[in-house]
């Protein structure tokens, strides 16, 4: 990779002598992150000011900040600390973006139209082995199937259809057995919410918004996953809501996912959720026994027809399986690959007795750790009051259990740091940032910390 490739960028004022060479910090990204995220994300940044332990740093939108921060932060401040050991924490400040319309403006637009439609249909391209046909049905799903299935008979009957539900129950394998029934009569497009975010501020880098939305525009079944991921995002939603709109008037169908209930999306304008819940709106619940059971046997009928093998599971091991796994179809599946490979790499057949010693720390890890399950656990431990532990005050007694708080929230769920910041009374994604930080050390330094982080993750994993 040559250095000569990387765009010099601005260097702001500077309160004291900067010691860091920024072109140099961008080069590293570009190595680390790969050209398509640093030409489309990283290569915005802009140095502000440097202080000695931490750096304010430049981005064109509140978009873009909260896009870097949710993905990149944590490995950004890894380049930036190899450059300088002092620095432990990156702010970030919106600056003007017509510093950045002239650089957009130059960019090369041939092959517009080409580009936006090969990049979207390679990405999302239908997998065939998510049809109807493997969809196992139960109590928790018939109504969430049953509809879908009606939707291909009698599109825009039910529109827009709306399907929810928690991580790993079906829902993309229903919008995708959609795709797969309508797609040859209709023109399909399928695409995650985070993917039509990607096109539409590569779009708008690309001063290339017309035919983004005539791309968009042309389906007429129009297919979105994780509906959930626009929360926060105003200018996506405000191109979600047109898109709709234009799509509902041509009377093409709309079906979309989430995991919560249209009116009770985080963040997302209230237009929107209601034009979502003026659909028709069906659960996809937690799976009972039966219909784990059910799983458990189909999975098994096609790792034996993949791979020409014989499996041999009793009933009793798959009723253990079913009763025990608590929490959606993928960790269902994951766990029942587990015993699949421990039994062919030891070749012996395994029984009830075996599956609890090779499981007993699964089962005890998937639980359902949510914010607020952490912080009613830290703060009971610590026998503080749940508001005292997210006021403003910062007296140690109350400073320290929220520092291990914020610092379990990053460990043990999927929230980004600025959500978890929310969590905290709407406290800065630094803070986090800085807790996360501090409770690691800690923890490696004082036996003290370090026990009581065991001691709480234990009751966390009990619950």
């Amino acid at each position: 990779m040559d250095k000569k490739n990387i765009k010099t960028q601005n260097v702001y004022v500077s309160e004291e002598e900067n010691t860091l060479n920024w072109n140099d910090i961008q080069f590293s990204f570009k190595k680390t992150f790969g050209s398509e995220i640093y030409n489309s994300w990283l290569q915005k940044i802009s140095l502000v000011k440097e202080y000695n332990d931490y750096l304010i740093l430049g981005v064109p939108t509140r978009f873009f900040r909260d896009w870097i921060v949710s993905r990149y932060l944590d490995k950004i401040l890894e380049q930036v600390k190899s450059f300088k050991l002092s620095l432990n924490r990156i702010e970030f400040k919106i600056i003007e973006e017509n510093k950045h319309n002239q650089e957009l403006a130059s960019i090369n637009e041939l092959s517009k139209v080409t580009e936006i439609k090969d990049s979207i249909l390679n990405y999302n391209r239908l997998n065939p082995s998510l049809n109807f046909e493997s969809f196992v049905n139960g109590k928790s799903n018939d109504i969430a199937l049953s509809y879908s299935k009606k939707v291909c008979e009698h599109i825009s009957r039910y529109n827009p259809l709306y399907i929810c539900g928690g991580v790993g129950l079906g829902k993309t394998h229903l919008l995708n057995a959609i795709g797969l029934e309508l797609q040859e009569d209709n023109n399909v497009m399928f695409i995650s919410a985070e993917r039509f975010m990607y096109h539409f501020i590569k779009s708008i880098k690309k001063n290339d918004m017309v035919n983004f939305k005539d791309f968009f525009r042309k389906s007429s079944v129009f297919i979105i996953d994780d509906i959930q991921f626009m929360s926060g995002k105003e200018s996506l939603q405000e191109e979600f809501f047109h898109t709709f709109n234009s799509l509902m008037d041509k009377g093409s169908q709309i079906i979309i996912s989430s995991d919560k209930s249209p009116m009770k999306l985080e963040r997302i304008q209230e237009r929107i959720k209601s034009r979502l819940a003026g659909g028709l709106v069906v659960d996809i619940d937690v799976p009972d026994i039966d219909l784990k059971e059910k799983i458990i046997k189909k999975k098994i009928e096609e790792i034996q027809s993949q791979f020409k093998e014989n499996i041999n599971l009793s009933e009793d091991v798959i009723k253990y399986i079913a009763s025990e796994s608590k929490t959606n179809i993928r960790e269902l599946i994951g766990v029942l690959n587990r015993l699949i490979a421990f039994s062919r790499v030891h070749n012996r057949i395994l029984n009830v007795g075996d599956c609890k010693n090779i499981l007993k720390d699964v089962f005890n890890q998937i639980r359902v750790i949510t914010v607020d399950k952490i912080q009613n656990v830290v703060s009971n431990y610590f026998n503080i009051s749940l508001s005292d532990m997210l006021s403003q005050r910062r007296s140690r007694p109350l400073a320290r259990p929220r520092q291990i708080a914020m610092y379990l929230a990053k460990k043990m769920t999927t929230r980004s740091l600025p959500e978890i910041g929310r969590r905290f009374a709407n406290r800065d994604h630094t803070t986090v940032i800085h807790a996360v930080k501090t409770i690691t050390r800690l923890s490696e330094q004082d036996e003290e910390m370090k026990k009581n982080i065991a001691q709480i993750k234990s009751l966390l994993l009990e619950q």
